[in-house]
């Protein structure tokens, strides 16, 4: 028996059935490596899950599903000795880093089938207050899908390099982003890096995953105590016969334990499996006490 939850399991691009400009610029994700790829389909998830949050309507929640999958199409470009550098990237090594927008764009521009999504590569490291790049563009002149791909972008940057197994602790995450979309304490009225209508939407995806993963958790915790029940049967009747007297009660106890244990299970490993059964159902049950904590924490945030 093995449980194990993934982050991005709940998508609706299958809402979509991958139209033909979807079919094809997931091929070009094919060249690039297999984190920078998982990345863009984890961003096109959420970009498409926000979009539905800000009630988009259904083709522009598409367009911007594309725009996602796309934004870092052009780290096909970046020598992979910085793309997958694990340390901390020097200011030369950070200003090639930084390129990908401009080359994806590029990249775009050139294929008449992906020049519609070329935005998602340009946009989406601009910021609001102009502290972002390529161009250090200010809120009025970025577009709407950067803004959401960028939320995006960063939500699974931080998830992947915290590499949660749960989304206990995940409003940890959520902290930062509100950090980089508060402004600058000199003035009130100025705009931080994130649109907060945009990270507001993304506490209400962020809770449905938690709620979703809870919901899966409570599953397997039920499994686990069906296991456990029946274990502890085999328990019961495995006493039962070991201490009759009479041969043919023996018969009849062994005869239902035959019936209760699975396969690979024996009289003599049971008990083994009782316990590791019990251990990993107290583990889940404190997972889920704790996404409830998880859940009361992300609804007191504010932007």
């Amino acid at each position: 028996m093995k449980y194990e939850f993934d982050f991005y399991d709940r998508t609706n691009l299958k809402s979509y059935n991958l139209n033909e400009s979807m079919r094809y610029q997931l091929t070009m994700l094919d060249r690039l490596d297999v984190f920078t790829r998982k990345h863009c389909e984890n961003v096109a998830s959420l970009t498409c899950r926000l979009c539905e949050y800000l009630h988009c309507n259904k083709g522009f929640t598409e367009y911007c599903t594309i725009c996602a999958y796309l934004h870092d199409i052009g780290k096909l470009f970046i020598p992979p000795s910085i793309l997958q550098k694990p340390g901390k990237l020097t200011e030369e090594e950070y200003a090639t880093m930084k390129t990908h927008t401009t080359l994806g764009y590029e990249l775009c521009m050139k294929d008449l089938k992906l020049r519609p999504y070329s935005a998602g590569a340009l946009y989406h490291h601009e910021a609001l207050n102009g502290t972002g790049y390529p161009q250090g563009l200010t809120k009025k002149d970025i577009p709407y899908e950067g803004q959401i791909i960028r939320v995006a972008d960063e939500y699974d940057a931080i998830v992947s390099k915290r590499q949660y197994k749960s989304h206990i602790g995940i409003s940890d995450t959520l902290k930062i982003l509100i950090e980089n979309t508060r402004p600058n304490e000199d003035n009130k009225k100025a705009f931080g890096k994130n649109n907060p209508i945009i990270v507001k939407a993304l506490f209400k995806v962020v809770i449905d995953d938690v709620e979703y993963e809870i919901y899966c958790t409570d599953q397997y915790v039920k499994e686990l105590q069906s296991e456990i029940k029946r274990l502890e049967e085999i328990k019961k009747y495995h006493e039962k016969m070991e201490t009759a007297k009479k041969e043919k009660d023996k018969n009849v106890y062994y005869d239902y334990l035959k019936m209760l244990l699975k396969p690979k299970e024996t009289l003599e490993n049971y008990q083994t499996l009782y316990e590791e059964y019990k251990k990993a159902y107290e583990t889940r049950k404190a997972i889920i006490d704790n996404l409830y904590k998880e859940i009361k924490i992300i609804k007191k945030l504010r932007v």
